[in-house]
C-alpha cells in the first residue's frame, strides 16, 4: 500500500508530520493493505471569517483496484486530530465496502436465503 502526503499552500509539509500521517494511516487501516493499492492524504487550513481560529482539514482517498476510490475528511482544531478522525472514518468505510464486496462475490443469491419452495395443491 502506497502512501501519498499532498498539502495545500496553508500548510509546510514536512518530514515529521509526513511520518505522523503515515503512521495513522498504517495503523488505523493497515490491515486492508492487501486490498488497497494507494492511500492519498490532502491536507489543509481554512480561516474561519467570523472568528479567528483557523480548522484543519484531512481528507483521505484509499483506493481499491477495480473500484471507485473511498474518501473521508475530517475538520479539527488541529491537523493532528483531524488526521486521526479522518484516518478513522476511512477505516468503516473502508471495512463497510470490502464487506459489500465480499457479500456480493457469495453466490448467486447475495448471501440471502433462498425462499422455500411452493407446493401448488391439485
Amino acid at each position: 500500500m502506497q502512501i501519498q502526503i499532498n498539502t495545500d499552500s496553508t500548510i509546510e509539509q514536512h518530514e515529521p508530520l509526513t511520518r505522523h500521517a503515515e503512521l495513522v494511516v498504517q495503523e488505523t487501516i493497515g490491515r486492508f493493505s492487501e486490498h488497497i493499492t494507494r492511500v492519498v492524504v490532502h491536507l489543509g487550513e481554512t480561516s474561519d471569517s467570523k472568528s479567528s481560529s483557523s480548522d484543519h482539514r484531512c481528507l483521505m482517498e484509499a483506493r481499491i483496484e477495480g473500484h471507485p476510490p473511498i474518501v473521508a475528511s475530517d475538520h479539527a482544531a488541529s491537523l493532528h486530530q483531524a488526521i486521526q478522525r479522518a484516518a478513522d472514518k476511512l477505516k468503516r468505510a473502508i471495512d463497510s465496502t470490502l464487506g459489500r464486496i465480499s457479500d456480493s462475490g457469495k453466490g448467486s443469491h447475495g448471501g440471502a436465503e433462498a425462499a422455500p419452495e411452493q407446493h401448488e395443491e391439485p
